[in-house]
Order: structure tokens, then sequence, then C-alpha cells
């Protein structure tokens, strides 16, 4: 699959001043309030094929991307005369439906972007989300703010695959360990961590098992340049 940037027209570069080179962010529970939009889709659609949704089986997907999730309903329902594309698909139309004037935003995260979005050092999200619904899940934050953004249908391998990060850190030329990723999922915090970037992990739906080098928020309120600098190791 052929990469498709979205950096901005005047990227913000890294410099050698600072330590941190970027700040790459997860979308779904991290940024917005999107995870329960999402369990409502999932379990409306469940219902459509017969079967019954529980917090559970929420809980054993946040974090996936809509095919892995579609396989996982499939074998739920039994409804094997579709494929985990097609389920991705309905999923989609009924998470978008559920999106009117974008998802409620969590707290200290539309602050955050803006502070990011106003210095020189680069912040790119980074979602399992494929690249139709970002704009609109991302209303009420904008993604205009962002130097770049990699969707899921973006990459080769999802979360928890590096994939998703190792392409944005590849695509900013820049060194993965002097990157913060802020993620809310365990499926997210080992695709940040196996890519070798510095995880701050703000659990929100789901616990994350802990994982040495991980850091670990009740919030991203109070996040602000220095501290997500300060986590990135002297050379």
């Amino acid at each position: 699959m052929s990469e498709q940037s979205t950096l901005s027209p005047h990227p913000a570069g890294s410099t050698p001043e600072r330590r941190l080179q970027a700040v790459l962010l997860d979308m779904d529970g991290t940024l917005i309030e999107s995870e329960g939009l999402w369990n409502e889709a999932e379990a409306d659609l469940v219902a459509e094929l017969g079967g019954r949704w529980t917090d559970e089986d929420h809980e054993r997907n946040v974090g996936s991307a809509a095919v892995p999730v579609g396989r996982y309903i499939i074998e739920l329902t039994g409804a094997h005369h579709l494929t985990p594309r097609e389920v991705a698909t309905m999923l989609y139309t009924r998470f978008r439906s559920k999106l009117v004037g974008g998802a409620e935003v969590r707290p200290g995260a539309a602050e955050l972007v803006r502070v990011l979005a106003g210095s020189e050092v680069p912040v790119v999200l980074v979602t399992s989300t494929e690249r139709e619904l970002i704009d609109t899940a991302l209303a009420r934050i904008g993604l205009e703010l962002f130097d770049d953004s990699v969707a899921g249908d973006e990459v080769g391998a999802n979360k928890p695959h590096p994939d998703p990060y190792l392409t944005a850190a590849r695509r900013l030329g820049v060194d993965p360990s002097r990157c913060v990723a802020v993620e809310d999922s365990a499926v997210g915090v080992a695709s940040a961590a196996d890519a070798g970037c510095v995880t701050v992990a703000v659990p929100h739906h789901v616990q994350i098992p802990p994982r040495e080098g991980v850091i670990v928020r009740e919030s991203l309120v109070g996040v602000d340049l220095d501290w997500l600098e300060s986590l990135v190791a002297l050379d």
C-alpha cells in the first residue's frame, strides 16, 4: 500500500536544541470520547446479526482496528456469510451516524494539541481508525492542528503492531526513541512501546497491564511540552 502523507504545507521540524523530536497521539479514547460510541455501534450491529454484545466483548476489542473487530463479531454471532471487511464497513456506517458534530473531547486533550501546534515540535495523529472517519471524529479539535496523521488503513499492519508509530516517525525523519506517544489502551501501548517510543498511558475504559518504561497518568490535564521533553532520555 502506498503511503499517504498528510504533512502540512509548513511542517514543524525537529530542532537540535530539543531532545523531544515529535509527539504522537492516539485518537479514540485518548483525545476523544469515542469508545462509548464504538460500543453502541458494535452492540447495535451484533443485535442485528442475532447476537448479544457485552461490556466484556467491548473491553476485549478496545484499541483494535475495525477489521479485527469484524472478525470477532463474525465468530461471536456466527455470521460467516459476511467477511470481516464487510462487517467493518457496517460498523463504520453505524459509528458515523453517532458522530454528529464530532465526539466529545477528553480532559486536557484540546489544550495539549493547541500547545503542540504552537510549538516547533511536530505533533502527529496515529490512529487505528480509517481515514474516512478521522475528520468527522476529530471535528471538535481539528485535524488541521496536526503536522501529519497516520490512519489505520495506511499501514501494512495496524496496532498492536509497531508499524503505525514507525510509519509516523519515518515520515517525519525522526528517531522513535525521541518521540513521546500517548495511548489509552493495551493494544495502543504495545504498538507505541514496541516501536521504541517513550510511551504515556492514560487508561480510560480499560485497565492497561503494567509495562516497564510506560508512564501512566490519570488524564492529559496539565501535560505540557516541558513535561513531555523531560521523559526523553539524554543522549
